[in-house]
């Protein structure tokens, strides 16, 4: 797998990977309180399983499912990068001159390390929607009566949406109106949501940056500042949650497309979770010592 990793070189985050399930085959470690990651969830059964809590999505919360569901490297999880015909986006003339601008280092078209264009190496912040295709190993999700807060563990981000009846702001051009008031756009958009029943939160974000500051996904794929993302959180028992993502970018696509649909499960909240950073001069190393042998430099 051709990627660069911020914060981590890649032999470091494969020894970590390789830990934790060499300790999900063994008793979780409590030595001095502190847990270590167990990647091994047991099945669910009717004697095991629990009612989910009344509007409730807090937990610490890890994707369930084929290895590597959680990381999407080759592209968002419902339709990767892989060059087959089902997964074919359904460009605009502008969104697909626009891909074929972004040199990629997954997917289909990827590149070499040294000739990749990602704004990620560059430690850009990943912005709405990449941070949720992008190693969703752990996520925290804490909430009071007027937000979710989404905690994602990579470059220790964190995100708002709100379920206090605000209005959605409307998209205007390079920023977003607000109640009237014109304000910047974010990395991460303004976000607001609703219950729509006890166990279902729907949100929308837009105000995102624009096209040459953010991508979709780690193969390049498109987004602009025309971006509407859906979102669904749905608790399915005490233990499981599904969380669907659907984008509506006219600039870019002739219609909205589904992006993932993921099933996550509880964890436990003692948790120590790894930190994993974007930094510079890690990516430096990673380059001197791996990424540019790779590319013949």
């Amino acid at each position: 797998m051709r990627k660069i990793l911020c914060g981590l070189v890649a032999g470091l985050l494969i020894a970590a990977w390789a830990l934790a399930h060499v300790v999900a085959q063994s008793p979780r470690s409590t030595a001095g309180g502190w847990i270590t990651p167990d990647y091994n969830l047991r099945p669910l059964t009717d004697a095991t399983r629990k009612p989910a809590p009344r509007r409730s999505l807090v937990g610490t919360w890890i994707p369930f499912g084929r290895f590597g569901v959680a990381t999407q490297a080759g592209g968002v999880s419902s339709k990767p990068n892989n060059g087959r015909p089902e997964n074919q986006l359904p460009f605009t003339p502008f969104g697909l001159e626009l891909y074929k601008s972004h040199k990629a280092l997954e997917g289909a078209d990827a590149v070499r390390p040294a000739e990749g264009n990602d704004p990620r190496n560059l430690c850009e912040p990943l912005g709405m929607p990449r941070v949720n295709h992008y190693n969703l190993n752990v996520t925290q999700i804490f909430q009071d009566e007027y937000k979710v807060a989404i905690l994602y563990q990579y470059d220790n981000r964190w995100r708002v949406i709100w379920t206090d009846g605000r209005v959605l702001p409307k998209v205007v051009d390079g920023a977003v109106d607000v109640a009237g008031e014109i304000r910047e756009q974010r990395f991460f958009g303004y976000s607001v949501g609703r219950w729509v029943d006890d166990y279902t939160v729907e949100a929308q974000t837009v105000g995102t940056m624009p096209e040459d500051r953010v991508w979709l996904d780690a193969t390049g794929r498109p987004i602009s500042d025309q971006l509407r993302v859906t979102e669904r959180l749905r608790r399915l028992d005490n233990d499981t949650m599904e969380w669907s993502e659907t984008i509506d970018d006219p600039k870019v696509y002739t219609r909205p497309w589904e992006t993932m649909k993921l099933t996550l499960r509880l964890h436990d909240p003692r948790t120590d979770i790894m930190e994993y950073y974007c930094s510079p001069v890690e990516q430096q190393n990673y380059n001197k010592f791996f990424g540019n042998n790779v590319s013949g430099k």
